[in-house]
């Protein structure tokens, strides 16, 4: 994908403290941004907010399980960069990192073996929302870069 003309791009950034009550907030964010470019209907703005919660989510999770790092009071930063053909958006936290390849094997999330396993949809639902999806190291924790275009992609859950 080429990377759009920094012109072209409107940015909303969130800066949050790793605490789950402000999961609500990151979602209305996202909401409003995504609201701001008619290509994405509501239908999508859904997915656009679900896959920031369940990444908002996932990072205070992995932050709050570091309590006693020096890190582990940092902030969470949720990023909303709306250009011409996309929306994409990052959640940096200080958790520590991971491994996405190290996650565990589980039933896909449209498989009603699922609901056998307890926990950890998070990653996956984003994986099924989202366009593209890229997990970066950054110095005490991670980035997570998920990529939508307007139209759903062809594995998405209908209600």
């Amino acid at each position: 994908m080429i990377a759009p003309d920094p012109r072209d791009v409107d940015v909303v950034e969130l800066v949050i403290p790793a605490r789950p009550e402000i999961v609500s907030v990151a979602r209305l964010v996202v909401g409003a941004a995504v609201a701001m470019d008619p290509t994405f209907d509501e239908e999508r703005s859904a997915d656009l907010r679900l896959a920031a919660s369940e990444a908002c989510t996932n990072a205070i999770e992995a932050q709050l399980a570091r309590r006693n790092a020096a890190d582990a009071d940092k902030p969470i930063v949720l990023r909303c960069e709306l250009g011409p053909e996309s929306i994409v958006l990052t959640v940096q936290d200080h958790g520590g990192g991971f491994d996405p390849d190290s996650l565990p094997d589980r039933p896909e999330v449209t498989d009603p073996a699922r609901l056998d396993h307890e926990g950890g949809l998070g990653i996956p639902l984003i994986r099924l929302l989202s366009d593209e999806l890229e997990f970066r190291p950054t110095p005490g924790g991670t980035t997570v870069v998920m990529t939508f275009g307007p139209d759903p992609v062809s594995g998405r859950i209908d209600g």
